[in-house]
């Protein structure tokens, strides 16, 4: 038993150095870091009155500029000042990355207070963690009902159109009076009757051709 002794505190020797090293080289072993990109979203501008905004978008990425998929990816709005909740009514949202390491926020309804708000995105990963801030500013702008508003100004106002109504009818009422006048702009010119005096009772005639 003597004999053994030494074997066997040798052999321990080694596998707790093995260990070791496997343990330092698992904690230097590159692409286990991960990383949040904000791809849409950073310096947005917001209309606090519709929802008809542009929704945020992050990625998620390794060491070696991979995408991470199905990391676990949280969105927090602010809890005082400009701001909102998402869609579950909360100011937070959870959800996690596609095929492509990206996961999407959208659908805030915001609190009607104008100014810059940040957006707080934390993920984490395998035991890893990151996170990022978006930068965006509310405004109060005209209300939207519905979809986003088409550029180029194909829309028409209320006021507009009730203009084109007034112009209409009061050019159809100008061409009637018109009408009325024989088609000429000019005032009516008055026609005296012709008076023929003859023998005998006097008679008042039509005008003259």
């Amino acid at each position: 038993m003597r004999d053994r002794a030494p074997h066997v505190v040798f052999f321990a020797a080694l596998l707790a150095s093995q260990i070791f090293v496997a343990q330092a080289w698992g904690q230097a072993a590159p692409g286990r870091g991960i990383s949040v990109v904000v791809v849409e979203g950073e310096g947005g501008s917001n209309n606090v009155r519709s929802r008809a905004n542009r929704q945020m978008v992050v990625r998620l990425e390794d060491d070696n500029h991979r995408p991470v998929t199905g990391a676990a990816v949280n969105f927090f709005l602010p809890n005082q000042g400009p701001g909102g909740t998402f869609m579950n009514g909360t100011s937070s949202l959870t959800t996690t990355t596609d095929s492509r390491g990206r996961a999407y926020a959208g659908g805030i309804q915001f609190n009607q207070q104008a100014g810059p708000m940040q957006v707080r995105v934390a993920a984490s990963y395998a035991g890893q963690t990151a996170s990022a801030v978006i930068n965006q500013t509310n405004t109060v702008g005209p209300v939207v009902t519905g979809g986003p508003a088409k550029s180029g100004g194909g829309g028409m106002s209320t006021t507009a159109k009730v203009l084109i109504i007034v112009a209409i009818a009061g050019g159809a009422a100008a061409g009637a009076i018109l009408a009325t006048r024989g088609g000429s702009s000019s005032p009516p010119v008055a026609v005296t009757p012709t008076v023929t005096i003859t023998a005998g009772p006097p008679t008042v005639g039509a005008p003259s051709p």
